[in-house]
């Protein structure tokens, strides 16, 4: 059977924490002894997801003034391998050679029109208070919004249309 799983990407590195590859393995390291239990038994597909790595590797652009930011498809890409570099390394210690893994970057074809461009919704990066979410969206153009009883950068999640890599899948 396959059995598709899904990580938030809050479960690789939780709220407050360091955003450091160390607390990123850890909490890696907790799902893929999990998970290799059950791809002992059935093909297993690993999907992530990447909005604090996103947001961090946004803000390590930054560091560059005089370089425009990589756009969030680039970004995203970026944070697909990184975690899925880290998920692969982990699940391949944890089975002991007795199952393959591979980790595959995948893109979505979305619509131009989707609404989630002029209103966005999904969380990126760290927390910040209210005050500074609103100073940050004031100096860098950002728009923010409330997540729980912090604030963070939002940007568009468009409804993915198909995975263009499916085939492969």
């Amino acid at each position: 059977m396959r059995i598709v799983v899904a990580l938030g990407g809050n479960a690789l590195l939780r709220r407050g924490e360091p955003p450091s590859a160390e607390a990123q393995r850890r909490n890696l390291h907790t799902a893929t002894t999990a998970l290799a239990q059950i791809a002992l038994e059935h093909s297993l597909v690993v999907t992530h997801g990447n909005g604090p790595q996103v947001g961090l590797l946004a803000l390590q652009g930054e560091a560059m003034p005089d370089v425009d930011p990589l756009p969030l498809d680039i970004l995203g890409a970026q944070t697909q391998g990184m975690i899925g570099y880290m998920i692969e390394d982990e699940l391949r210690d944890e089975l002991a050679g007795k199952r393959e893994v591979a980790t595959l970057l995948t893109q979505v074809e979305v619509d131009a029109n989707d609404a989630a461009f002029d209103e966005p919704l999904k969380p990126i990066g760290p927390v910040y208070s209210k005050a500074a979410a609103r100073e940050l969206a004031k100096q860098r153009q950002w728009t923010v919004a409330q997540d729980g009883e912090f604030w963070r950068r939002v940007v568009p999640s468009p409804e993915p249309l198909r995975i263009l890599e499916i085939h492969s899948v």
